[in-house]
């Protein structure tokens, strides 16, 4: 029987066919991609022809179908329902990769082709598009290692296998601290609590297998508990669980991990001929430098830490009035923030969450893309890796747009946070390829399913990533959607 990893995927809109695929199919589908993406560098570097930008730059853009599907649908479900065997695949794939592509930018004769097109770039009259490609691959190849020699070189391997392994770990140690602790709640203890945020803790209780109401540390729960709970003791618990995630000694403590990995990115950086790893990192960004970042913040640190002083005295004495002495504490701040805001402004968040249900958000985000853009949102009756998805075909003007996946919902299996990926990236060469884009959220369950205002904003601001994704419209892979500075991508 074929692994339907690797097959052409005969779907919908060639949407992964996540009903027929198990997890006993990923480490043999990797293993086969993995040879065939190295046929395909190996040919691209040993090649006899001249090098020129379609035989070195273009073939270099042109996907590994079978390794792109590989890894589009693993860490697709590694971050968002990830189980035991998916974590223990992970720790395994990490250090395989990323020696796979470390050997990819260490390999000498590819370099060489690459290098010799980049510096011939002026006579090939290349498109803007050709142009931004190409040094993009050259700067990778350099940054990566690839003008490197003897020790350095192996140095550089070892390095990037290691923050690879340690990455991963890292991860993981997070996401199993944010799944295990738990605090149950009395009765008494949701005295003071907006009925919203009674009903997650229900619901969150019953997943953990308790008669009663508990607090985890799912952002979407905790965030409203600290705001609105006036038991400061339970504050106080819940916080520090949550800061103290990866901190708590034993087999998922981060603090080794970390300066390990701040470690040897200083040494990776300095590798490279950089003064430290914020050189090596801002490089490549809109910022360009540490001291221009620095020189930024320093422009508002006086102003906003006048004002934070402020708030401080005003919420300190908001709680002496409660008849609780001492400093303000972190687990005050949004208790007594919130407080503050329905005294002064008579605005009651709970109050204003009826309004932001998730269904009609999702609704409003499709029609802010329909005025803007023209873009229809049909859903789609296809398979997916959890029950709580949900897809949409998305077209403009009749054609086909992209294909959108909705993953709302919080649950022990998922990373915290919100993210935006893509399964599949818009391009068109060597073929035209209509992207398949997920936003990934963690919010509440109800019926219905209530956001606060900071969720609602949530949900747009992952939105706009995924119609930077969605609306792409560029030639190459290796360009499109939200490839472009970290310090942009957060501006569309």
């Amino acid at each position: 029987m074929s692994n339907p990893l690797l097959s052409r995927w005969d779907t919908p809109f060639e949407i992964a066919p996540f009903s027929s695929i198990s997890d006993e199919d990923f480490a043999p589908a990797l293993e086969q991609a993995l040879e065939a993406h190295k046929a395909q560098i190996d040919a691209i570097a040993n090649s006899s022809e001249p090098p020129g930008f379609a035989n070195v730059i273009e073939a270099l853009e042109t996907p590994c179908r079978e390794l792109e599907q590989v890894l589009g649908v693993f860490f697709t479900v590694a971050g968002a329902d990830s189980n035991p065997r998916r974590e223990e695949l992970q720790r395994a794939f990490s250090p395989k990769l990323a020696a796979h592509f470390s050997a990819i930018t260490a390999n000498k004769a590819l370099y060489a082709r690459i290098k010799a097109v980049w510096d011939q770039r002026a006579e090939l009259d290349l498109t803007d598009e050709q142009q931004r490609v190409l040094m993009l691959t050259h700067r990778g190849f350099v940054r990566g290692g690839a003008a490197l020699e003897g020790e350095a070189d192996t140095r550089m391997q070892e390095i990037k296998g290691r923050l690879a392994t340690l990455g991963t770990q890292f991860t993981q140690n997070l996401l199993a601290d944010e799944r295990e602790w738990y605090m149950e709640l009395s009765e008494d203890d949701l005295e003071g609590l907006p009925e919203f945020v009674v009903k997650a803790a229900r619901a969150a209780g019953e997943d953990k297998g308790k008669d009663g109401p508990v607090v985890t540390l799912s952002r979407s729960l905790i965030t409203p508990f600290l705001q609105f709970s006036p038991r400061r003791d339970l504050r106080e618990k819940a916080f520090n669980a949550w800061a103290a995630r990866g901190a708590n000694g034993g087999g998922t403590d981060n603090r080794a991990i970390a300066a390990e990995i701040l470690q040897l990115r200083e040494e990776r950086a300095q590798l490279l001929g950089y003064e430290n790893f914020a050189a090596y990192k801002l490089e490549t960004e809109m910022a360009k430098t540490p001291e221009a970042v620095r020189g930024l913040l320093m422009e508002v640190w006086e102003a906003a830490k006048s004002r934070a002083d402020e708030d401080a005295q005003i919420l300190t004495e908001m709680m002496q009035a409660d008849g609780v002495n001492g400093d303000l504490e972190p687990w005050d701040w949004r208790y007594y923030a919130e407080k503050r805001r329905k005294a002064e402004h008579d605005l009651d968040e709970a109050a204003l969450k009826p309004y932001l249900q998730l269904e009609r958000l999702v609704e409003a985000s499709f029609a802010c893309a329909n005025r803007l853009f023209g873009l229809e949102f049909k859903p789609l009756d296809v398979p997916l890796y959890h029950p709580d998805c949900r897809a949409w075909e998305v077209t403009r003007n009749g054609s086909h747009v992209a294909v959108f996946i909705g993953d709302y919902f919080a649950r022990g299996s998922k990373r915290s946070g919100a993210w935006c990926s893509a399964m599949r990236q818009q391009a068109k060469f060597p073929e035209v390829q209509a992207p398949v884009v997920i936003n990934v959220c963690n919010f509440a369950k109800g019926d219905p399913a209530l956001l606060s205002w900071d969720d609602a904003r949530t949900l747009f601001h992952e939105f706009g990533h995924a119609l930077h994704q969605m609306l792409s419209d560029v030639t190459y892979e290796s360009i499109s959607g939200t490839s472009v500075a970290r310090d942009f991508v957060e501006l569309p």
